[in-house]
């Protein structure tokens, strides 16, 4: 919708926009979101050509729930010296393997946000990011409810990594994966040959958990947007029955979107009730009420024992047979595991970091138990907590660039945000 015609339909409505100043595009300094006042929000109710002013101050950002003081005016150019962002290939000309400057190991939303912030503060200092992936920016939590919001695939990408390079001007390293930290020598090996660093900074994330009933043959692990792609096309266009496995977070807003595209659901998890650990009994029961109108069976107090896949017929493929410890049987087409993250220990454990239930750091400059290693993002644990949230990234990268530049840092602070529970059918802000 163009910004004159979200004026015409205000003004035929009887609302009032004063059409001669521009429209404005606020971003959430939390997760990165654009708030556009010619196009509004339509998942907060926001019509079209709602000036930013006029919001009530207890909005919430739709993507990651922090509120509308956490926004700001947005600037689409990075700060940048503009003789320097032609291509990747004149900034990798002066980066060779004995001066990396920082290298970062991940790029998801905390490795790009560290990368942003390194850049906001310093727009020479090298910048090289190791993954495992294409590198490509999109928001994971749209993962569960693109059916719900209308999001295409293409829609989900918000930057091409090999783009989203040239302009922050790094050194990326796509399809590469990180095998071993040598902190002696300051050194990271991986698939691709060895890199010297000045600094270290671990935001590779967290992981499915690993469990044995569910082998990976027979089930789909939805953590990044390449899975979710082949996930969508596996599904094609007709109904499908979908077994999801966790009734937390994700696998809720899974089986609830899933439901909204005509899929066939039973949500499994050993709780007597969905969102055990963020719900009340009684806001449970009215998630499970507000899901009767749609496919959705829920069963819990039940523990999966193990997948089997049947032989299939001449006019079906194979059909899985998923079994619980209680001996109940149900046929699926699909199965979903959302039982939970975990964080991979092998670069932590080559460095000899201390770890506890993550990536153990300092509670205020997020520094490992190692000199020149750094951690954020979902891998991490302050205390032996984890914090697997959009919310806190951006702080924790500010913390963590501040330090390696030898800036004045503000100490990262753990805070409560809202958790945002994104199940359309009855959202939850607990």
């Amino acid at each position: 919708m163009s910004a004159q015609s979200s004026t015409d339909d205000l003004q035929e409505s009887g609302g009032v926009v004063d059409a001669s100043l521009p429209w404005q595009v606020f971003i959430c300094r939390a997760c990165g979101l654009l708030y556009d006042e010619a196009k509004g929000d339509e998942d907060s109710g926001l019509a079209p050509g709602t000036r930013f002013v006029d919001i009530p101050d207890d909005w919430a950002c739709p993507l990651c729930g922090v509120t509308k003081a956490d926004f700001e005016p947005y600037i689409a150019e990075c700060p940048v010296r503009q003789s320097r962002r032609s291509a990747v290939g004149a900034f990798q000309s002066t980066v060779s393997r004995h001066n990396n400057g920082t290298v970062i190991v991940g790029a998801g939303r905390a490795g790009w946000q560290m990368a942003q912030a390194l850049r906001e503060s310093d727009p020479d200092t090298p910048i090289t990011l190791v993954t495992a992936c294409s590198g490509d920016m999109y928001d994971k939590p749209l993962l569960s409810v693109a059916f719900a919001r209308g999001i295409t695939l293409e829609k989900m990408l918000r930057e091409q990594g090999l783009q989203a390079a040239i302009r922050l001007n790094i050194n990326l390293m796509a399809f590469t994966q990180a095998l071993r930290v040598l902190p002696a020598s300051r050194q990271l090996r991986t698939s691709r040959g060895t890199l010297r660093y000045k600094n270290l900074v671990l935001a590779h994330g967290a992981l499915p958990r690993e469990l044995q009933q569910f082998p990976a043959s027979l089930c789909w692990r939805i953590n990044h947007l390449q899975t979710y792609k082949k996930f969508r096309d596996a599904l094609g266009v007709l109904p499908q029955r979908i077994a999801v496995i966790g009734a937390g977070l994700i696998g809720s807003e899974l089986a609830n979107d899933l439901a909204l595209a005509g899929h066939h659901i039973t949500l499994l998890d050993i709780a007597s009730r969905p969102l055990a650990s963020c719900l009340s009994h009684a806001q449970s029961t009215e998630l499970v009420e507000a899901w009767s109108n749609l496919q959705i069976n829920f069963i819990g107090g039940v523990r999966v024992s193990g997948l089997r896949q049947l032989p299939g017929t001449a006019d079906a493929s194979s059909p899985i047979q998923v079994t619980t410890e209680c001996q109940k049987c149900l046929l699926v087409d699909h199965v979903v595991l959302a039982a939970g993250l975990e964080t991979p220990s092998r670069l932590a454990d080559s460095a000899g970091l201390v770890w506890n239930n993550g990536v153990d750091v300092n509670a205020t400059t997020l520094a490992t138990s190692v000199e020149g290693i750094y951690a954020l993002g979902d891998c991490i644990a302050i205390n032996g907590e984890v914090s697997r949230y959009i919310e806190p990234i951006s702080r924790q990268a500010r913390t963590v660039a501040a330090h390696i530049l030898g800036l004045a840092a503000k100490p990262y602070k753990q805070i409560r945000v809202p958790l945002r529970i994104k199940t359309s059918s009855l959202p939850f802000t607990v």
